[in-house]
């Protein structure tokens, strides 16, 4: 796109950036916290998402930045590292790395192998986790609740029991916080966002977060009776020059390459990211008003490309994502300049309001993330999962229950089986037509199998039992005009089925079938 064309629709992209700028901040340092990284971290994704991600990307519409969906497996890749955070940023750039050689390799159309009750049991996983990790926040109790990221752990309690033990440390102050936010938040998003686009420009979240803001200087200045500890506000560093604020970057520990654990974590992230992106990529181009096709393997490469710079200098791991995406979408984006211009606001926010953000309680960001969580996890999806049948619901149930007794990747990796499972079963019972029985003048039963377009060596089983159930002194036709392809396992049990088919004085036909 030349710089002309760029600049071609300012006067929609800059109202448009404005509101995803607002939609960002909350939702960066909120993502960092779920993550269990550095809060600068999550603005200084949102920046390489906006700049870099936006200058690389073919996307129109889409904006970038820190995932929801990463923030569990950023959180336990980082423990299970020993809290290294420089080893963990070591598996960022390597994953873009992986992401730059996906793109380069045009596999762009990775995301249509994974099925969409996969997907959808994924992200509902992560809004669960999100939400349980995020209810200490909200009661004012900033210790591990876990114990650690397992929900089975060590000490022999569980993710919920150590939920309930955080009743036991609650801080008043930050309940309040977080239960007003969290109303703020429901009301904005049932009530307020229908009546007027006025309140969509000026959304929930950056609300609750002014609120919050508030809230903390009532309490500092003795206004209401409550208090907070510093682990419980938003601590990012604040600059007191531009080389200052260079100067609180973190870089990697490439000494981490010889870890495999670093590799390991790498390819997860490659592999989720890569999807996260395919999928809103997806997503944005249906809601294109111009209906404008993404490239796929251009966008790998950019989301590599981002993954590479912001691992590099300290940022959380990247994706496309679609809460930004639908906000620019809706506040009239028309080009990529919108998602380059929030990332600049970013910056600049970064600059020069750190001390602001400094006063953001962390219960007002728990409860942002709640209502993310949420909305990830809705009720009624595993409602309309079900009402799609067996086939959808069983490994979309089983993915959420994998993953939140697991990881992310053991819970995919179990909902997957269970796709493959459905897959197979239906390939089984889809190898072949048989048609109604005849019966010749002389009485002889002529059975009449069709078989299917694609037949593997998965089918193998039901043509066998087909084959096995008709009776002897009958003739059987055998019909592969519809036929593509038939697996050499198949044809090898025709043919050996045609010779022992004598023995029973069946006479076998074959319409169209190629010897192996």
């Amino acid at each position: 796109m030349s710089q002309i064309n760029l600049f071609k629709n300012i006067k929609n992209d800059l109202p448009a950036s404005i509101v995803v700028f607002f939609v960002a901040v909350p939702l960066c340092l909120g993502i960092a916290l779920a993550s269990g990284a550095p809060l600068f971290a999550g603005i200084i994704a949102g920046i390489v998402g906006g700049i870099v991600v936006g200058v690389a990307s073919g996307s129109p519409l889409g904006v970038s930045g820190p995932a929801a969906g990463l923030a569990v497996i950023v959180l336990t890749s980082i423990a299970s590292l020993g809290g290294s955070w420089t080893a963990f940023l070591t598996a960022v750039v390597l994953a873009g790395v992986f992401q730059l050689i996906l793109g380069f390799a045009k596999a762009g159309f990775i995301a249509y192998f994974f099925p969409s009750s996969v997907i959808k049991g994924m992200l509902t996983g992560i809004g669960l986790l999100i939400i349980l990790k995020q209810i200490p926040h909200a009661l004012g109790w900033d210790k591990d609740a876990f114990g650690d990221t397992k929900f089975f752990q060590a000490d022999g309690e569980n993710t919920f029991s150590e939920i309930l033990k955080a009743f036991d440390f609650v801080t008043p102050g930050a309940v309040l916080i977080g239960g007003i936010s969290l109303a703020i938040l429901i009301f904005w998003d049932k009530v307020l966002s229908k009546k007027n686009k006025i309140f969509s420009i000026i959304n929930g979240p950056l609300v609750v977060v002014a609120f919050g803001i508030l809230m903390f200087n009532l309490y500092q200045n003795g206004v209401l009776d409550f208090s907070l500890n510093a682990k419980q506000v938003v601590a990012v560093p604040v600059p007191l020059s531009i080389a200052d604020f260079f100067g609180q970057f973190t870089f990697p520990d490439f000494s981490a390459l010889t870890n495999f654990e670093v590799w390991k974590i790498a390819i997860v992230l490659a592999i989720v990211a890569s999807l996260e992106t395919l999928l809103c990529v997806e997503a944005t181009d249906k809601m294109d008003p111009d209906k404008r096709i993404t490239p796929t393997n251009r966008e790998l490469k950019a989301q590599g490309l981002g993954n590479v710079v912001s691992g590099l200098i300290g940022g959380l791991p990247i994706t496309q994502v679609i809460v930004r995406s639908t906000a620019n979408i809706s506040f009239g984006g028309k080009t990529k300049l919108s998602a380059i211009l929030h990332g600049v606001f970013l910056l600049i926010s970064a600059l020069t309001i750190a001390s602001v953000l400094n006063m953001i309680p962390l219960a007002s960001l728990a409860a942002i993330l709640l209502m993310v969580g949420y909305k990830l996890a809705k009720p009624a999806l595993f409602k309309d999962m079900y009402k799609l049948g067996w086939e959808q619901f069983i490994p979309f149930t089983a993915t959420v229950v994998a993953i939140l007794l697991t990881d992310l990747l053991k819970g995919i990796t179990v909902g997957l089986l269970f796709g493959i499972f459905y897959t197979l079963r239906h390939s089984y019972r889809n190898s072949h037509h048989l048609k109604e029985t005849e019966t010749t003048e002389n009485g002889q039963e002529v059975h009449h199998i069709e078989l299917a377009q694609e037949v593997s060596f998965f089918n193998k089983a039901s043509v066998m039992r087909v084959l096995d159930e008709i009776p002897p002194n009958s003739k059987v036709i055998i019909d592969c005009s519809k036929s593509k392809s038939i697996a050499y396992d198949v044809k090898e049990l025709i043919k050996n089925y045609e010779i022992n088919a004598k023995t029973k004085n069946i006479t076998l036909e074959k319409i169209n079938f190629i010897d192996p």
